[in-house]
């Protein structure tokens, strides 16, 4: 089943977040990741992360370095501390939204 790009959209922030809270990435990999973490429901597309990404180092949540591994030359994002601050804001607002969400359609046990 394919998941509504509405839905994606506003949850792209705290996935990017949570993959770089775990180890420094860099673009493809995330894709990769989010592919395997989620059995292939999320799919991350350059046009989409790379936005998001620049939008985030903008804000100063993430930062860029560039490291060479294998003989490749490779941009990596790392998390900064501001960006775990954020993280940790974005996660209580999702639990929020699920709660929320959930007593609604009848999920939650209420």
């Amino acid at each position: 089943m394919k998941i509504n790009k509405e839905l994606m959209k506003g949850s792209t922030v705290i996935l990017i977040l949570t993959l770089l809270n775990r180890k420094d990435m860099y673009g493809y990999e995330m894709t990769k990741e989010m592919e395997v973490h989620t059995d292939g429901v999320f799919t991350l597309k350059e046009g989409t992360l790379y936005p998001i990404l620049h939008t985030l180092e903008a804000e100063k949540y993430v930062e860029a370095y560039w490291d060479e591994k294998e003989g490749r030359k490779r941009k990596y994002y790392r998390i900064t501390k501001s960006g775990k601050a954020e993280l940790g804001l974005k996660k209580e607002e999702w639990q929020l939204f699920r709660s929320t969400v959930e007593r609604v359609i009848g999920e939650g046990g209420v």
